[in-house]
């Protein structure tokens, strides 16, 4: 009876809720990183050098990282769907000023804006998954989840490189149209949200009430089966070295996912192709990145492990990038950006399947928040030095080559986050 009506009731969930965070995920990232096909012609347009392009692009996690853990209190606070809604509205609001950019101060400032806008949403999800579902299936819905990353570039890429092509109707920029049209779905999804989004399941009108209080239990349950060693109030979610720890993980992985998303249309384009080819192509290793991260997450919960689900997905990543500083052709360089997608793409779901097994309540809205604010970092500082390092040099192999050290180092860090994990360590005495 349990087993059967555990699967009716994570069917139910499961059809509810993640199709249509995938469809939030999704526009928001395309949001993000729909830059890296706009500057195929904004930069010549108003004047930005591969530097002032690179630092710009990564400002946005300076925005996110000073205002994503107060966000994700807040929406601990008053609830997913009124705050999800918030940051969808007036993320697409900003995302749609972009195409009014006349230099790199308005540049910088844009996007430093769209990343306060845009604090607290993907964390937010996370902490929202884990009011909805037990830990044990948690990896392959966050995968599912965030399957909506490479589908936006999947999709997001043809679309985009034709956008480009509508340069000059109406006087208008294929840029600015880009930054105009793309921001709407966001502007519109956020009054959805309010409709449709519910807070916890208790509130859940749609299950049925024996589902209903099959979940409430689960839930509670699983939370007071780890207060024993669980971290919950906000500063001990903060101090967590757990947390530091995993921060710094995700650094790695961050720089991977926001090169490719900054920089991989100017990679492919450096080839001679047209925005149009250069949409449908980088729209290849997307693909492929989507199925390897939804099996990679399964066979995560189905053994149960998740260091080396994270350490080998990390190495192909390094691999991928390091190989793409030496492809010397087109299908070269769509090979080695492959390998990256793949490795990024996988490692995510087994590692944010970490935080919530040791923190809960408001510990998991700070400390979840602290991770992505901290590990996006990673998303400033790979696109910025492969910028610099292009400017100095006339090439994308050096900054490649960092990038692909990072993630080597993010690898290295979950072995050894592992590894303190499992040595013995003396209670901690709870905060209340």
């Amino acid at each position: 009876m349990a087993s059967e009506i555990q699967t009716r009731v994570l069917r139910k969930i499961t059809w509810r809720i993640v199709p249509f965070i995938m469809l939030l995920y999704f526009v928001a990232f395309i949001d993000r990183v729909n830059i890296g096909f706009a500057s195929l012609t904004m930069n010549k347009d108003i004047g930005l050098s591969p530097t002032v392009y690179g630092f710009g692009a990564g400002i946005f996690f300076w925005g996110y990282f000073l205002f994503e853990v107060p966000s994700n209190i807040i929406l601990h606070k008053v609830g997913a769907r009124i705050w999800i809604a918030r940051v969808m509205i007036s993320w697409g609001l900003v995302s749609a000023t972009m195409a009014f950019v006349q230099g790199p101060t308005s540049f910088y400032i844009l996007r430093f804006l769209l990343g306060v806008a845009e604090a607290g949403f993907f964390p937010g999800i996370i902490l929202y998954l884990s009011y909805w579902f037990p830990a044990r299936q948690r990896a392959a819905v966050t995968a599912l989840f965030m399957a909506a990353a490479p589908l936006s570039t999947v999709l997001g890429s043809p679309v985009s490189g034709a956008l480009l092509e509508m340069d000059g109707l109406a006087g208008i920029k294929g840029w600015q149209w880009l930054f105009a049209l793309e921001a709407l779905p966001a502007v519109l999804l956020g009054f959805v949200v309010l409709a449709f989004l519910t807070d916890r399941p208790e509130k859940a009108k749609w299950l049925a009430d024996d589902e209903r209080r099959w979940l409430v239990e689960t839930m509670n349950d699983e939370t007071t089966s780890k207060a024993a060693t669980a971290s919950h109030s906000i500063w001990r979610g903060l101090a967590d070295p757990r947390v530091l720890a995993l921060s710094l993980i995700y650094f790695g992985t961050s720089a991977g996912l926001y090169t490719l998303g900054v920089w991989a249309p100017q990679i492919i384009k450096q080839f001679g192709l047209s925005t149009l080819q250069v949409g449908f192509l980088n729209a290849l290793p997307a693909t492929a990145a989507v199925v390897a991260m939804v099996l990679w997450a399964r066979h995560s919960d189905r053994t149960g492990e998740r260091t080396w689900h994270v350490v080998w997905a990390c190495l192909v990543a390094a691999a991928g990038l390091a190989y793409a500083g030496l492809a010397a052709g087109v299908v070269a360089v769509l090979v080695a950006l492959t390998l990256v997608n793949i490795g990024i793409s996988s490692a995510k779901p087994p590692l944010w399947s970490m935080p919530t097994l040791f923190l809960s309540g408001p510990a998991a809205a700070a400390g979840i928040a602290t991770i992505n604010s901290i590990g996006n970092l990673g998303g400033f500082v790979g696109p910025a030095m492969i910028g610099w390092i292009k400017d100095q040099t006339g090439s994308f192999v050096g900054g490649l080559y960092f990038v692909s050290g990072l993630l080597v180092l993010s690898a290295v860090l979950t072995l050894l986050l592992s590894r303190a994990q499992t040595a013995p360590v003396e209670p901690v005495p709870q905060s209340h």
